[in-house]
């Protein structure tokens, strides 16, 4: 008799593709997906550890689903709860002391552990936030679920670098890259069963070392080189990516690599070099700049995406206008920008010199508004020209279809839903908040990628 599992996911693609991974390993197991918690067997919160008030979001929905727990008791049934990911590699033991309700409590390195902890949740309460010395993905079975049109694939976790502000070393441990040879073999099943997209992931990608076939170490240009061999994969992406880790091999695949997308997630925080030391970022503004202009040397049509902390402790107004500086000298088509909030046991968090919220708050709304007015001169100069779009799915409209441009912006134009995994030269003719609207011009300009 099939059981139901429901996994609520948070937070980044990567914990997207371990709930993946963790469907895999319970479907022997008779578990198939449930709509919601309130149909589940066991419910599974994988939670993630960066945004504001993570933990506290997490109780929260702990407490919906304790309220469905009880009400499956009363019914004489039985629901197991888990907690995964990194708020609970953070939590560990707390959860189970403040939510007696959760019988589950595991880290991001344990899950491949997940059956036989569901099988000793009938007799006891189980925590697993250790980091294990096997790989745990040596015992993940195959992946079953057809990827769509883009698929994510996990190449590397955790982190050396310790930025201050970051729990991530604390949570997912340190650098890990694995085999080439595995990597290329899911890449190959994603491919069969359709995915024309392939978005490579890593806490720090680009640090990516792996044994290659021979033997010997391969880089993250060289995984690139090897993947894009692979029949049917049309588009290579990879996130996120440190700029430390660009190196001669990843900037020569932007070069040469032409299923390698144009557009690069490259972090950079801030642009005062003060506040990048006190960060640990191991890194100057300058050297980001220069980073910047080899890829673009490589590569004259890529474009940047970035990350930004604004109100760091310590960030005097000088400093934040060194950010602002170095915004304008790189342009960006897109960026994501957040005021800093201290993660518990990160070292930043106890800093002296921490910035007020109002002073905060301003700074981020001036820093967005030029980060906006950015995405939206880059978004102006794509009208009226033709952009490869591969689509994804049907649009709100009927006879409209939705895809991704190689600069990540989504899509929309007129198509039959049999293009769906094509990559079609559109024309763009307007710009919305959050699309691009264009048009298949002719039906002879149209291809098959």
């Amino acid at each position: 008799m099939n059981k139901r599992l429901f996994i609520k996911t948070y937070g980044c693609q990567m914990n997207v593709y371990d709930s993946a991974r963790m469907a895999d390993l319970m479907a022997p197991f008779g578990y198939i997906a449930a709509a919601g918690p309130e149909d589940a067997d066991l419910v599974i919160l994988n939670t993630c550890h960066i945004r504001e008030k993570a933990a506290e979001k997490m109780y929260s929905e702990l407490g919906t689903i304790r309220r469905l727990r009880y009400a499956r008791q009363r019914q004489g049934g039985r629901m197991i709860v888990a907690v995964g990911g990194c708020v609970a590699q953070a939590e560990g033991a707390e959860i189970l002391e403040r939510a007696p309700y959760v019988d589950i409590v595991f880290g991001p390195q344990a899950y491949h552990r997940l059956p036989e902890m569901v099988a000793r949740a009938a007799a006891e309460r189980v925590l697993d936030t250790s980091f294990p010395a096997e790989p745990k993905f040596d015992y993940l079975p195959e992946t079953s679920a057809a990827p769509g049109v883009s698929a994510i694939l996990t190449v590397q976790e955790g982190c050396d670098k310790f930025c201050t502000f970051c729990v991530v070393p604390y949570t997912r441990g340190a650098e890990y890259s694995r085999p080439a040879a595995e990597i290329i073999a899911e890449a190959r099943r994603l491919a069969a069963a359709g995915a024309r997209e392939i978005t490579l992931l890593g806490q720090n990608v680009n640090a990516y070392h792996g044994a290659s076939p021979d033997g010997a170490a391969w880089g993250l240009g060289e995984l690139i080189g090897a993947l894009a061999g692979i029949p049917g994969v049309a588009r290579l992406r990879y996130t996120t990516s440190h700029p430390r880790d660009v190196d001669d091999g990843l900037v020569a695949a932007h070069r040469d690599v032409p299923q390698l997308m144009p557009f690069l997630h490259l972090p950079v925080q801030s642009g005062s070099d003060r506040v990048l030391a006190a960060m640990n970022r191991r890194h100057t503004a300058d050297q980001y700049r220069r980073t910047v202009e080899r890829l673009r040397q490589a590569r004259p049509d890529i474009a940047l995406s970035s990350d930004f902390i604004v109100g760091f402790p310590g960030e005097f107004e000088e400093d934040f206008r060194a950010t602002t500086d170095l915004v304008r000298d790189i342009g960006y088509a897109q960026a994501f920008s957040f005021k800093y909030s201290p993660r518990p046991g990160t070292p930043a968090a106890s800093a002296d010199d921490q910035i007020p919220e109002p002073v905060k708050a301003e700074r981020l709304a001036i820093l967005q508004a030029l980060l906006h007015e950015q995405q939206r001169a880059f978004n102006q100069s794509c009208i009226g020209r033709d952009l490869p779009v591969l689509f994804e799915k049907p649009g709100r409209h009927p006879g409209q279809l939705i895809g991704r441009s190689p600069y990540l912006q989504s899509v929309h134009a007129e198509a039959a839903a049999e293009r769906i995994g094509e990559v079609v030269p559109v024309t763009i003719r307007a710009v919305h908040p959050n699309s691009l609207a264009g048009r298949i011009e002719t039906q002879s300009a149209e291809h098959r990628a």
